[in-house]
């Protein structure tokens, strides 16, 4: 950080402050502390019958590989607005989010990944701009050689665990790192 965001001075300093534990920017000038927390990744699995929709990815990283509707949760919004938009955004569809399901914790990313449940309200879907090609499969359909990340990997695989299982639980883990091609 080379400014500080509360009055521009470009003195920040990079430090343990007072009563805290960690480093942080601070501004010598107007005592301001710049703290710098983790990202919300939100997401859903989305079904329509037997089948979930996957998108296959138009952007980096992990540019062509399947994963569930998730993005950046935007202030103004609750984690289940933002599942319901990242859905419309990357799939064009529309759907009922339902409870949470996985929270994966991407601490080398600086993220939280949290997963929902949710009901398509109807079959149509279409690729956003953000996806090369959506569609809705079935458990034994989907490439799991091609899923994007570690977070979504896990979510797919306690989502069908669970409805196997015909339960409705909470995972949480953290991800590990992994280097990226």
């Amino acid at each position: 950080m080379k400014f500080c965001h509360q009055c521009g001075s470009a003195r920040v300093e990079y430090r343990v402050p007072e009563g805290d534990n960690r480093p942080r920017h601070i501004c010598p000038d107007c005592g301001y502390i710049h703290y710098v927390n983790p990202r919300m990744v939100v997401g859903c699995v989305p079904e329509w019958g037997e089948r979930i929709l996957l998108c296959r990815r138009a952007i980096e990283p992990r540019l062509g590989y399947w994963t569930t509707p998730a993005g950046f949760m935007e202030i103004g919004e609750t984690l289940e607005q933002a599942a319901a938009r990242e859905t419309l955004e990357e799939a064009c569809a529309q759907v009922e989010v339902q409870d949470m399901f996985a929270v994966v914790n991407v601490v080398h990313a600086e993220q939280v990944h949290i997963m929902f449940r949710a009901a398509m309200l109807n079959e149509d879907y279409a690729a956003g701009d953000e996806s090369l090609e959506v569609g809705l499969f079935h458990e034994h359909e989907i490439p799991w050689q091609e899923i994007a990340f570690a977070s979504v990997r896990f979510s797919l695989e306690r989502f069908f665990r669970d409805r196997a299982e015909g339960t409705r639980r909470l995972h949480i883990t953290e991800a590990p790192r992994v280097k990226v091609r």
